[in-house]
């Protein structure tokens, strides 16, 4: 029945920082753009970072296959 005495005041203290925090998050509009992140992970603007060796090389849309890059198995 004592350890009461030392949790209630304990979980009043929790409560009130937990409180103090939302409200300053709300003041510093924390909350305002709840969409730009989920939609940041979308672009690419890490290109820069990645070393040239490791970027995929994209084929040109001109090339036509020849005989040479088919394979015929049979």
């Amino acid at each position: 029945m004592s350890i009461l005495y030392l949790l209630i005041p304990l979980s009043l203290i929790l409560v009130g920082i937990a409180l103090t925090l939302f409200i300053w998050a709300v003041k510093n509009e924390q909350f305002e753009d709840l969409d730009g992140p989920a939609h940041s992970i979308l672009y690419d603007d890490d290109v820069h970072r990645i070393p040239p060796e490791a970027q995929v090389k994209k084929p040109a849309a001109n090339n036509k296959p020849t005989d040479k890059d088919e394979t015929h198995h049979g």
